[in-house]
């Protein structure tokens, strides 16, 4: 092994062809530690679960908008079929009541004699039966009431007074005491008012 300090052109032949030394001191890089096995596994396992949770809450957040998006959409339509419902309610009680109502007068027209009932009736609603009444009448109607009970009124000394703007099939009674209204008019807004409606009885 040749001297380090010998100049190449003053080595011998020998010296000339022996290899430079190998002990050089050279220099040691830094070593680099490498995660284990258990440490990649947790590493993974983190980044999974941190991943699977922002998945979760995005998810979660994403199914509330919508969960309250389709009970926006229900709640509309619910009071759409509600008002829908309410509207065919009304329509079918308001055709009812016009039917009711033909069906009422075709009666009147063919059964007039059904004033005589209702007079009776009204007279039966007297405080006292001697009090003297004014019973008004279409003219229609009070012919057919003095023939039906002539004999009775007569006793009783109550007058018939015949008026035109009273609807046929309806009176009045005034008395002393009480005053009556059993005029057409006055029974269909009764029969309305009971089953919530407003449709006037109008010739």
């Amino acid at each position: 092994m040749s001297s380090p300090g010998i100049p190449k052109e003053q080595r011998t032949a020998y010296q000339r062809w022996e290899l430079d030394s190998f002990d050089a001191p050279k220099e040691i890089e830094s070593a680099v530690i490498l995660p284990t096995a258990a440490q990649l596994e947790r590493l993974h396992q983190q980044a999974h679960e941190e991943g699977y949770a922002a998945g979760h809450r995005e998810g979660s957040a994403r199914a509330a908008a919508e969960t309250l998006r389709l009970q926006q959409i229900l709640a509309a339509l619910a009071e759409e079929s509600r008002q829908f419902d309410q509207r065919v309610a009304d329509e079918l009680l308001g055709l009812s009541l016009r039917i009711a109502k033909q069906v009422l007068q075709q009666a009147l027209k063919l059964r007039p004699e059904v004033i005589v009932p209702l007079v009776n009736e009204v007279l039966g609603q007297l405080p006292l039966a001697r009090q003297r009444a004014c019973l008004i009448l279409h003219p229609e109607d009070a012919a057919l009431v003095r023939l039906a009970l002539g004999e009775r009124l007569g006793q009783s000394g109550w007058d018939i007074i015949e008026n035109a703007e009273i609807s046929r099939g309806g009176c009045r009674l005034e008395a002393a005491e009480c005053e009556i209204d059993a005029s057409l008019e006055r029974r269909w807004q009764r029969v309305t008012a009971a089953v919530g409606a407003e449709h006037a009885w109008i010739e």
